[in-house]
């Protein structure tokens, strides 16, 4: 068995230590001795972003913001979705996973970042929400583990109920908010309805090609008017 190498570790916000690690092609990032996100395991981030696209076809200049860099798969997905007028802001909270996906993790979802479509903004998503007015088409947000907030308290404003209604008014007409999580959460669906979305639940495989295995959590909620 190839042993983990260590390649580069950052401050995690709100305390803690983000590292990213790699074996051999597989890459892992992990904050406090708990796997983020892995490069063998990506089929439910690409999930994301296909799921929200589909539901914006067809819009002239479809502009979408994703909240979270990951390792680019989400990114990734959203550009194979729209078309050459479509743009696409990653607001990416930590530098170094900005750098880290200019640098070991780029090919891994094939360099979205040299994309001339994207543009990123190394801030917290809040504030980008907090800032724009009908801004979306779609908003995409893989900032956590999900509603629970695992790696930041503050992550949890996103997910009650002032971070949906910022979320709502950066959408369009008939926008999309597109939310993963590692799982469900009864109560996050419920402040989702509260908070005037239309909400559609998916439950999608993690390696995006069987249903068997673990699986994750997908909310779509579409902005009423």
């Amino acid at each position: 068995m190839i042993p983990w190498e260590l390649m580069d570790s950052a401050q995690a916000p709100g305390g803690g230590e983000l590292r990213l690690y790699r074996r051999g092609r597989e890459y892992s990032i992990q904050v406090n001795g708990n796997e983020l996100m892995n490069s063998r395991v990506h089929g439910s981030e690409e999930a994301l972003a296909e799921l929200a696209c589909a539901r914006i076809a067809g819009r002239p200049a479809p502009r979408v913001l994703i909240g979270g860099m990951g390792m680019g798969y989400t990114t990734a997905a959203a550009l194979r979705r729209l078309g050459a007028d479509g743009r696409v802001v990653v607001a990416e909270l930590v530098p170094a996973v900005v750098e880290w996906n200019r640098g070991p993790l780029a090919d891994l979802a094939g360099f979205p970042l040299d994309d001339a479509r994207v543009t990123v903004r190394e801030q917290d998503v809040a504030l980008v929400l907090r800032s724009e007015r009908q801004a979306y088409d779609a908003i995409l947000l893989d900032v956590d583990n999900g509603p629970e907030a695992m790696t930041r308290r503050g992550n949890q404003w996103l997910y009650g109920p002032a971070g949906l209604e910022a979320s709502l008014a950066a959408l369009r007409p008939a926008g999309v908010l597109a939310v993963w999580s590692a799982g469900p959460d009864r109560a996050f669906t419920e402040r989702l309805h509260l908070a005037g979305f239309e909400v559609h639940e998916v439950r999608v495989p993690a390696r995006g090609t069987t249903m068997k295995g673990r699986q994750h959590t997908i909310w779509l909620g579409t902005r009423k008017s």
